[in-house]
């Protein structure tokens, strides 16, 4: 799910409630958000594609404070009808939107921009032995990042991830595609 905030903008700038429990609930979004997370990577920087397996598994509200990052969800809902189906949208200060992602989804992002700090509100607590993740450059998925090969920076942890074929998973659809 894609939010859009409404802005409210004047001379001295914008302001917006990023996060109203309220709203969220009359759109039938009934999460309690227990963890924030926040980074700040370079441009060419993917971090991902990263998940925590049940009954660990996190929901989470990513958005962008400074910069813009082409954000990254997979669905690894084993019978659901968009299983392995990559959803890529641009997020940015600028636009303000937010993705809303469920459990049972990898999620990633490169950085589009010089610079970009990414907030993501987590339903759960992390959990380390509930780690799970899948190689960016997945011949399968075919992500196209939107960054020149050279451009790429990836951590040493994720360039040692399995495959989507090869990832643990143990997420089940329960009729409701996100």
């Amino acid at each position: 799910m894609v939010y859009e905030p409404v802005a409210f903008k004047d001379e001295r700038g914008f302001f917006f409630e990023s996060y109203n429990e309220k709203s969220f609930l009359q759109e039938g979004i009934d999460l309690r958000f227990i963890q924030d997370n926040q980074s700040h990577s370079k441009l060419g920087v993917i971090r991902g594609l990263h998940y925590q397996l049940n009954p660990h598994a996190q929901a989470k509200l990513v958005r962008t404070l400074a910069g813009k990052i082409l954000d990254i969800a997979i669905d690894l809902r084993r019978g659901s009808p968009k299983f392995g189906k990559v959803f890529a949208i641009e997020l940015s200060a600028d636009n303000k939107k937010q993705l809303l992602i469920p459990k049972g989804f990898a999620h990633g992002f490169s950085v589009l921009s010089e610079t970009a700090d990414v907030l993501y509100k987590c339903d759960n607590f992390y959990n380390r032995q509930s780690e799970g993740g899948i190689i960016f450059n997945d011949r399968q998925l075919n992500i196209d990042w939107q960054l020149p090969a050279y451009r790429v920076v990836v951590s040493s942890k994720d360039l040692l991830l399995p495959t989507f074929a090869d990832c643990k998973n143990n997420f089940e659809f329960e009729g409701h595609a996100d």
